[in-house]
């Protein structure tokens, strides 16, 4: 639904040339939430602006629906005419809301058919009906200053769904609300993604984000994609910074002579005794170090840090068995950094 070959973002500023896009290649499928994660300036916001035009590449290809945005982006007005009616297939959703203090909220979500010339019957029909799909039915005569964080979100929402978009882009879209105000409005996008089918590519500097809602995701530093695939897929991933930062284990070796592994569960092993297996098949002792589960695609998905008596060469038949289950592991080095200290702490300065 939504594919970037080699976009390239060059900015210029007093004479100073700035690349916050740096040849991304990116594929978001038809009827998925992707989530797109990174630091302050690595290159999210641009992304986001160029897949809808916002922003004009300085060189690569925007896709969006089997259409190429960027063969539209010409300075003749049949150009413009083609951007124009290629992007009312594209909602967008801001951090800061962006409604109009002057007018209703029923007024804020009919602002763009209004600019689409759809008659003012049809508009006020189209504003109600998405006003009761976001669970706002009551506020249609109320003001932007009447309502809290979330009721606004949830305009803005509405709002970007008024051209009856097949792709919804969401710039931080929770960043600005507090957590329990964040749940309800991912689990609003991710209602509206399995209610009308709609491709959702969003962008946010929270993990948690990522695992409440994304079926894919990507992680970008310095202007560039380096890691990208399904949930799933980045949790079969070894050393993977987002599988590690979405269920981040911890825990050194208790003494010497001593094997730790990480262990990644989902599909139908993460509901398996597969430790307690362990331990009574080869009558060990198992120390667990740290766990991370959750639910996410309505499945169990975790990481578990496990330590074994000796020394790797000693457990090469019970790390086997592991694997036999369908499990992923691996060895975590005593002085290595592990992933997930590493995704932490670019998250960490992701959120500052």
């Amino acid at each position: 639904m939504i594919t970037t070959s080699g976009l390239t973002k060059v900015y210029e500023s007093r004479g100073r040339k700035v690349t916050a896009l740096d040849g991304v290649d990116l594929h978001v499928r038809e009827g998925e939430v992707f989530g797109v994660i990174g630091q302050s300036g690595a290159g999210k916001s641009s992304l986001i602006r160029c897949v809808n035009l916002l922003e004009r590449p300085t060189s690569g290809t925007v896709t969006v629906d089997g259409v190429d945005l960027t063969a539209l982006a010409g300075k003749s007005r049949r150009a413009g005419k083609d951007l124009r009616r290629a992007r009312s297939s594209i909602g967008m959703v801001f951090q800061h809301f962006n409604l109009l203090s002057s007018r209703t909220v029923k007024d804020n979500i009919e602002l763009p058919l209004e600019i689409l010339g759809v008659s003012g019957a049809e508009r006020s029909r189209r504003a109600l009906e998405l006003l009761d799909l976001v669970g706002l039915a009551d506020k249609a005569r109320s003001y932007p200053g009447q309502l809290s964080g979330g009721q606004k979100q949830r305009v803005g929402i509405a709002r970007a769904l008024a051209g009856e978009p097949k792709v919804l882009l969401s710039d931080e879209a929770t960043s600005a609300l507090d957590p329990e105000t964040t749940r309800s409005i991912l689990q609003l996008l991710r209602d509206l993604n399995q209610q009308l089918g709609l491709t959702v590519l969003l962008i946010t500097h929270e993990m948690d984000v990522v695992k409440t809602i994304c079926d894919s995701a990507a992680l970008m530093q310095h202007g560039r994609v380096v890691e990208s695939g399904t949930v799933a897929e980045l949790l079969a991933t070894p050393g993977s910074q987002l599988a590690a930062e979405l269920f981040p284990v911890s825990g050194a070796a208790t003494g010497p002579d001593r094997t730790v592994v990480d262990v990644t569960f989902h599909g139908e092993s993460a509901t398996q005794p597969v430790i307690s297996q362990l331990s009574r098949t080869y009558n060990i002792d198992i120390s667990i170090l740290g766990a991370a589960m959750d639910t996410v695609g309505g499945r169990q998905i975790g990481r578990m840090r496990i330590e074994l008596p000796g020394r790797y060469e000693d457990n090469v038949v019970p790390v086997g068995f592991l694997r036999e289950q369908g499990l992923q592991v691996e060895v975590v080095e005593e002085d290595a950094e592990t992933p997930a200290a590493a995704a932490t702490a670019l998250v960490k300065e992701g959120a500052k």
